[in-house]
């Protein structure tokens, strides 16, 4: 079993620092057994930290809140991306931003900063969202035993490419219920992904210096970005090579 001090000393050797801002995309089973299991992660991760920095993570909800279930509830709706996620859900004073499909989960300094805004976004990953925003606040991407392929992070910067495949032309109208009961309806354009497959271990191939830090956790992998960066870099090979993150599913049955 991997201990909490073990593990804050390997996250700490990948270049986590106090006052961070960090997201974290994670799978728990690939690092092994943990001291704590998942509490005992997140007490890794905010001993890390500190009070000065912010801990946030992805709680989307895309496989539960659909066309045909189109109600998202802040207190209720769980997490679809993993036990550590859901277990910081549900941690006392844990901020979660509103958004039907791609909410993100926030503790520390910068909480209400990054999560607040993004009610007033009308796609999953847009300006005002927690994954946009870290970029600007220096902030970092831990992918915590899940390799490179669920980056969030870059879904954002898609959107901010726009390129021809993320968005879904056809609109939903989702509903969002708050913390106080209050119920906000709005027209949202979804992601839409048919027919690729998506393809973002690529960013390890980016060009450019001090993108990525790779190292280990427990048992398993964990690999840190810096979100300016990682943007910078993506942003510029997505306008160069629009499908750069992608494969087509047709393509790979030629």
């Amino acid at each position: 079993m991997t201990t909490k001090q073990e593990l804050s000393r390997q996250l700490r050797a990948l270049g986590i620092r106090k006052g961070d801002v960090l997201l974290v995309h994670s799978a728990m089973k690939p690092l092994g057994p943990v001291e704590g299991d998942c509490a005992g992660v997140l007490d890794v991760l905010a001993g890390l930290l500190t009070g000065q920095g912010t801990l946030l993570l992805p709680a989307l909800t895309y496989t539960t809140v659909t066309r045909e279930q189109p109600v998202f509830s802040v207190r209720e709706s769980p997490s679809c991306v993993g036990r550590l996620s859901e277990t910081f859900r549900l941690t006392p004073g844990v901020r979660r931003s509103v958004h039907p499909t791609h909410s993100v989960c926030a503790a520390g300094r910068l909480a209400q900063e990054l999560t607040g805004g993004h009610l007033h976004d009308r796609t999953p990953v847009g300006p005002r969202s927690p994954f946009r925003r870290l970029a600007e606040c220096g902030g970092k991407i831990l992918m915590l035993g899940c390799g490179l392929t669920p980056n969030t992070f870059l879904h954002g910067v898609e959107e901010e490419a726009e390129v021809p495949y993320c968005l879904d032309p056809q609109p939903v109208d989702y509903t969002c219920v708050l913390e106080d009961g209050r119920r906000l309806t709005g027209r949202y354009t979804p992601h839409g992904f048919r027919g690729v497959i998506q393809r973002y271990d690529r960013a390890a191939d980016l060009p450019g210096g001090n993108i990525l830090r790779r190292g280990k956790a427990g048992t398993g992998t964990a690999d840190l970005f810096d979100a300016a960066r990682l943007r910078e870099a993506a942003l510029s090979k997505m306008r160069e090579t629009p499908c750069f993150f992608v494969d087509f599913a047709d393509a790979e049955k030629n």
